[in-house]
């Protein structure tokens, strides 16, 4: 078990699982609320297990990338976290399956996927060259356990990336 390769895995799920709720039926509202609970308790618990077990580890082991710094590179993580946040926030102001909770929908899904490729393309890259695998072990069985504790959802909350560096730095 690798913390690097459940990542990977997990967001191929969210990949997923928007591929799903684009096949979902377009009038049924409830399926298209259900499937959307789902994923975006998944978004929130996968980033939130990120911020509490990998990202401490990645500031204390990772060298960062050619584009810049370890501290750079989890600066840039959270924000991205909360851009994603901020996005799952707005569909609650939306009627599920409304012209504005698909715009809403979209802006979650840029924004994760421009965090996921960041993330595979540098993050995940540093900590497998600078983590040994007993250590990528133990960080996989914190965040798998946090998240099967947590798989219904945990509270959205933005966290300022300059603070966050600063308490697990």
């Amino acid at each position: 078990m690798d913390i690097t390769e459940i990542i990977l895995e997990q967001h191929h799920q969210q990949r997923r699982m928007f591929a799903l709720l684009d096949e979902m039926p377009r009038g049924d509202n409830d399926a298209l609320g259900a499937m959307w609970d789902r994923l975006a308790a998944f978004l929130e618990v996968h980033a939130e297990g990120e911020e509490k077990y990998f990202y401490p580890q990645v500031l204390k082991l990772g060298k960062g990338n050619p584009d810049g710094g370890v501290h750079d590179e989890v600066e840039d993580a959270v924000s991205d976290h909360n851009e994603i946040r901020d996005a799952v926030r707005k569909t609650q102001d939306h009627q599920v399956g409304s012209d504005e909770w698909w715009t809403a929908v979209w802006e979650a899904r840029k924004a994760n996927d421009d965090h996921m490729a960041e993330e595979e393309r540098e993050d995940l890259l540093d900590f497998r060259h600078h983590a040994d695998l007993q250590v990528r072990h133990d960080i996989a069985v914190q965040f798998l356990t946090y998240e099967a504790t947590h798989f219904a959802g945990v509270p959205i909350r933005d966290k300022d990336p300059e603070e966050y560096i600063a308490a697990n730095s």
